[in-house]
């Protein structure tokens, strides 16, 4: 089962985003309360980001950076990633993202260390753009950077965990990362997700205890 999604498997996964959401609209609207009331600014970011075959949608999230601020930053790290043997990686918040980012702001710091700031994501899931379990939505300026190996992880629907995010999501190296979105392609069956998707929380309790 490492090819597409069948159309049941879109609909049972869109009809249990549902679900979650209206069973967590009371701690999303309290993690709204707290971006709205902290920082100037939307409640939501909303970023075009590539998924299946590489086409681009519209992934959203709670926003957890000042508006206006400057993506060069970002831009300059992953890059290093991409083109260096010995580049840095993410520390506690995972290989995909800059240690320290000045432009995160005080409750994004803390929503992006419980992952919470990914909830609006279920929409994303809802929609089918996205699955429970699959490789990281990526923009399109870093897929223009990745190995021409990677390119099987826009073969399924990117997803809210995978499996690097189970396996040493702070100590890998981006190609590392890419190589487990590859691998996971290659392994997906129903129980690779179940046993991703049961892994995530022990995975993200083990980045808070650190």
């Amino acid at each position: 089962m490492n090819g597409p999604d069948s159309r049941l498997r879109v609909v049972l996964e869109a009809v249990a985003a549902a679900l979650l959401l209206a069973l967590l609209s009371p701690l999303l609207v309290l993690v709204a309360l707290a971006v709205l009331t902290t920082s100037r600014g939307p409640v939501l970011f909303r970023q075009e980001r590539l998924g299946l075959g590489g086409h681009p949608f519209t992934m959203i999230k709670f926003r957890t950076m000042t508006v206006d601020n400057d993506e060069a930053v970002h831009r300059r790290y992953v890059t290093a990633l991409l083109t260096s043997d010995e580049a840095p990686h993410g520390g506690d918040e995972g290989v995909y993202k800059l240690t320290a980012d000045p432009r995160v702001t005080r409750v994004g710091s803390l929503l992006r260390r419980t992952s919470l700031d990914e909830l609006p994501q279920l929409w994303n899931v809802v929609r089918g753009e996205m699955a429970f379990v699959g490789p990281r939505p990526v923009l399109r300026w870093e897929e223009e950077l990745f190995p021409e190996w990677s390119r099987r992880r826009f073969d399924v629907r990117p997803g809210l965990t995978g499996l690097w995010q189970v396996r040493g999501r702070s100590s890998l190296t981006y190609h590392q990362a890419l190589a487990l979105d590859v691998e996971y392609v290659e392994r997906r069956t129903p129980l690779l997700d179940l046993r991703i998707f049961a892994a995530t929380p022990v995975a993200l309790l083990g980045r808070r205890a650190r």
